[in-house]
């Protein structure tokens, strides 16, 4: 196949393409914005200002469509090690046991990594990323799509056109120009808003760990990031669902001082803040369902965000988008089986957002009865998991998209819960 155009020089974009470029001589990705020549924040990624996380998952799959990304970046300053030993991870009101997991994260700022990624999939033998190239609709023959037409009337032929332009996309409008049904969507309303504020760090911050996550509950909606990033920086984010934390400081410490440990608090009352703080809100979850189409056209396909944009508190959009890239990877692209493989990669994923924040008062959605007895036995899990790191080994698998969510009720597991008694854990200092 001759050529391949990428919609979007996103993240999810980008990968496309390094995927891509191993099944097509020529791939051309086409953003709206002016896209940065050094590592900055690009303007159609609101979010990036704020922590992300690159689950270990997310970090393989990179590793294997960009081979020495995580060495360059590291190199440039990023922080590499396991998940579990240097890492606070507070969930359902527990601190979890300490250890090793033998997963390997990657600590890094959005600009730098995104940056990186796009330097190495421009490299790529016959990979061209054009900024300021809006596409606005497809061009179609006999049933097929076979091209992008810009805003400015150009046309671009394709063999195949990849729709990689997130929340936004225009595809279920396309479809519905052709005379096809769009995809049916799944909603969640969680109002999700962020405030981020970066502080200088210092190696004896927090006994020198390097990563703190501390979830909702039900009785208390608020949660906190904290990730250590390059150039001797944190990067805190605090997160609430229908209000957010105040942006100055007496109120951003405030706020922190809520949450069900007081770590955040610690950190941002012992660091020096650098720079404004930054405010984000995410008023949705959604899931398109193209997998459900009976009737799609060859030549086009989705991905990303464009295909589900998750509740970005629990970090997965990149990991999600790296491995739908790695999808590109099987031999047959057409519409059907790809949507049918990235369902099986989404379908994890939306199933531990959806059900976490079901739990959440203002978050509109019915929790079966099903759903309630595994929140009540997660409520054990994490217990449980307090006092060992092997369940805590097994929990992070899970949510580093390793292993389904079932795993953490295999034999084993439910032994080592039963075990434990069961009994409610007090949070201590770490």
């Amino acid at each position: 196949m001759d050529h391949a155009v990428v919609i979007g020089a996103s993240m999810s974009g980008l990968l496309s393409a390094a995927a891509l470029h191993r099944r097509f001589a020529r791939v051309t990705v086409l953003d709206r914005d002016t896209l940065p020549d050094a590592d900055a924040h690009r303007k159609g990624v609101g979010q990036s200002r704020h922590a992300h996380g690159l689950l270990a998952r997310g970090r393989e799959v990179m590793e294997e469509l960009l081979p020495g990304i995580t060495a360059e970046l590291v190199a440039r300053g990023a922080l590499h090690g396991d998940m579990q030993e240097r890492a606070r991870h507070v969930h359902a009101g527990f601190r979890l046991a300490r250890g090793t997991c033998g997963l390997a994260g990657l600590l890094v700022g959005r600009p730098l990594l995104e940056g990186q990624v796009r330097r190495r999939t421009s490299a790529l033998p016959g990979v061209r990323v054009l900024s300021e190239r809006a596409v606005t609709g497809l061009l179609t023959e006999q049933g097929r799509v076979t091209g992008v037409r810009l805003a400015d009337g150009e046309a671009i032929p394709a063999d195949l056109v990849m729709d990689a332009s997130g929340r936004g996309s225009r595809t279920p409008s396309w479809l519905g120009e052709l005379g096809y049904e769009p995809p049916r969507e799944e909603r969640v309303e969680i109002d999700v808003r962020y405030a981020t504020w970066e502080f200088l760090r210092r190696h004896d911050h927090l006994g020198g760990d390097q990563v703190v996550i501390i979830g909702p509950t039900p009785e208390t909606p608020r949660a906190g990031v904290a990730l250590a990033l390059e150039d001797d920086r944190w990067i805190v984010t605090l997160v609430g669902y229908g209000e957010g934390a105040p942006l100055d400081p007496p109120g951003f410490a405030a706020y922190a001082a809520t949450l069900t440990v007081p770590d955040m608090h610690e950190l941002i009352t012992t660091a020096e803040p650098i720079g404004p703080p930054r405010a984000y809100r995410t008023p949705t979850a959604v899931r398109r369902r193209y997998e459900r189409l009976s009737r799609f056209p060859e030549g086009l396909l989705v991905t990303g965000d464009a295909v589900c944009a998750f509740n970005p508190l629990y970090g997965q959009g990149m990991t999600v988008a790296a491995m739908e890239a790695g999808a590109l990877l099987d031999p047959d692209l057409s519409s059907r089986p790809f949507f049918r493989r990235i369902a099986g990669i989404v379908d994890t994923p939306w199933e531990i957002t959806v059900g976490g924040d079901l739990r959440l008062p203002g978050v509109q959605g019915d929790l079966t009865p099903k759903m309630r007895l595994v929140h009540a036995y997660l409520d054990r899990f994490h217990a449980a998991a307090a006092h060992d790191p092997e369940l805590t080994r097994r929990f992070l698998r899970v949510t580093n998209l390793y292993d389904p969510p079932p795993a953490l009720m295999s034999p084993a597991a439910l032994l080592r819960v039963l075990r434990s008694g069961g009994q409610r854990a007090v949070p201590v200092p770490a």
